[in-house]
């Protein structure tokens, strides 16, 4: 029987896409679209908000050692690496050299052809409000679990597997931010390496991502570089 699902793109990422220094995918990924299929429907979403992890710095899960769980990380570039923040779920993708990768911090939702009104409301379905509200369509994914959430995307599911153009991809569907925020990363205890501006934002999206860096009291050129 037919599949009634659109006809794939022939524009998702290679593997090889991901085997570039850390700092580079971040900023790369910007603008890319993440697709999910969940049964019938592919869950899309533009990715606004990215943070680049080495193993040689102490904010990385890579810096604490080689693990089976945290084996993605030490694997090719373009493995995924899944794990539980604040009781949700979290997307990496490995990048080149062992121990490094990119968290997908935030994403907005993505409408066209592939992913249509249908898929939107079944993400809104997927992650409402704490008190069953729907949640404003510009913060579905303003959040590394609430991203999670909107897609389906699950760690027992996902962690160290490689992409798969019938379930889940990155798309380059021509989308690339005008300018990008570079900052400092968000959640990273004091004493591990806090400082390191390693966050980077599509500064169209910036009201969007998991925290404004141009909210009010932020200083050009202090606590954030436009690139």
């Amino acid at each position: 029987m037919p599949s009634s699902l659109p006809k794939l793109p022939a524009s998702a990422l290679p593997d090889g896409f991901f085997d570039r220094d850390a700092q580079l995918l971040a900023r790369e990924l910007l603008g890319k679209v993440i697709r999910h299929r969940v049964a019938d429907l592919w869950l899309s979403a533009r990715i606004i908000e990215t943070e680049a992890y080495y193993e040689a710095e102490k904010g990385s899960h890579a810096s604490l050692g080689y693990t089976e769980k945290r084996k993605a990380l030490f694997l090719d570039g373009g493995h995924i690496y899944m794990y539980y923040a604040r009781g949700g779920d979290s997307l990496n993708f490995s990048a080149q050299g062992p121990g490094n990768a990119v968290l997908i911090k935030s994403a907005y939702p993505w409408v066209d052809e592939v992913s249509g009104q249908a898929s939107l409301a079944q993400m809104l379905l997927n992650n409402p409000n704490a008190d069953g509200s729907p949640r404003p369509t510009q913060k579905l994914c303003a959040g590394q679990t609430l991203l999670c959430k909107a897609l389906g995307l699950k760690v027992p599911v996902w962690d160290a597997k490689r992409f798969d153009q019938d379930l889940l991809y990155v798309e380059d569907v021509g989308q690339a931010p005008t300018q990008i925020i570079q900052t400092t990363r968000l959640g990273i205890p004091s004493g591990r390496d806090e400082h390191l501006m390693y966050r980077f934002v599509d500064a169209g999206f910036a009201p969007y991502c998991t925290r404004n860096p141009l909210r009010r009291g932020q200083v050009e050129g202090r606590d954030y570089f436009l690139i």
